[in-house]
């Protein structure tokens, strides 16, 4: 349960990293970021997977690149889901989801996952 958390926590800041580095990315207040980590999990945790097995026959003709599509479409989504969380356009979702997987990477390999 403290591991979720502080995955929860980390991908916070790597969302409020994202709103300040992406150009096309707003949020109407700070506290949006936590519900909008929130949702960027649970459509990573539910919705990824299956994105992932029904367009695995594009991915494997990309070599993987159509994933990073898929994380667009994720961060873009949780965008339409979260209100006060505004995303420009898809291109913006493009490049703050690869910021964010960057930006979260990067903190979890300073943190330790059970907190």
């Amino acid at each position: 349960m403290r591991g979720l958390l502080v995955r929860w926590l980390v991908n916070s800041i790597a969302l409020f990293a994202v709103v300040h580095i992406v150009a096309g990315v707003s949020m109407d207040r700070w506290q949006t970021t936590f519900g909008a980590a929130l949702v960027i999990g649970l459509l990573n945790a539910f919705l990824r997977p299956v994105l992932i097995f029904f367009t695995l026959p594009v991915t494997i003709l990309t070599l993987g690149l159509f994933t990073l599509v898929i994380n667009g479409v994720i961060f873009y989504l949780a965008a339409w889901l979260v209100k006060g969380f505004h995303v420009a356009g898809f291109w913006s979702a493009f490049v703050a989801a690869l910021v964010f997987s960057v930006v979260s990477f990067l903190l979890n390999l300073l943190m330790n996952p059970e907190g």
